[in-house]
């Protein structure tokens, strides 16, 4: 599904260059991996912190999954084979605003590790910030704001991650938030710390 089908085209250098793009915004380009099951409150945390950051004058953009699949990923369906391209794509999409200095916050399920680990081999070294956020199946279930596990459970959605489709839990995520115990302000409040931390606000 990677190859390379285009032929006769070349590479064109910009002259604005990514050291230009990031002295413009004041602070390095960076994709905020969002990972964790469905209702664990991926979207809802990315947009809090997308919120702060554009409070601090950051350029920042949130790449939802839901979202992407009305436009740019519209094609694609739930099969491993689709959820794998449908990755793929938006962790080239990510790596466009990272170029251009931006944040791109993406909110993604992202099951698969090795899905997850070819967007980060897209980056630059320390480009990619994945943050888990880490809710149980028990607690998504009890959120459920789609109704997609009870359809889930009664067999009318089949391949539904964390039912009947598996979800790998990143073992070296950058950042892993508690999504059982604390609330998205509070959740929202630690990324932003840690991009203070690790030097991403500021260049």
């Amino acid at each position: 599904m990677n190859e390379q089908k285009a032929v006769n085209i070349t590479w064109h250098e910009t002259r604005v260059d990514r050291t230009a793009r990031e002295q413009l915004s004041g602070h390095r380009g960076a994709v905020i991996w969002f990972t964790g099951l469905s209702a664990s409150g991926k979207s809802t945390v990315a947009n809090e912190v997308d919120h702060l950051l554009h409070a601090q004058g950051k350029k920042t953009y949130v790449l939802d999954g839901d979202n992407v699949r009305h436009g740019l990923n519209k094609n694609l369906g739930f099969s491993a084979e689709d959820r794998a391209e449908n990755i793929r794509r938006i962790g080239e999409v990510a790596k466009l605003f990272v170029d251009s200095g931006t944040f791109a916050l993406t909110a993604f399920i992202s099951p698969y590790s090795a899905d997850r680990q070819q967007a980060r081999e897209l980056m630059e070294e320390g480009e990619f910030v994945e943050v888990y956020v880490n809710a149980s199946l028990e607690t998504c279930e009890s959120r459920d704001p789609k109704g997609l596990y009870a359809k889930a459970r009664a067999g009318e959605i089949k391949g539904f991650t964390g039912i009947d489709d598996p979800y790998e839990a990143p073992e070296t995520a950058e950042l892993v938030l508690d999504a059982d115990e604390k609330g998205i302000e509070e959740l929202a409040a630690e990324v932003v710390e840690f991009l203070e931390l690790n030097g991403y606000l500021s260049l």
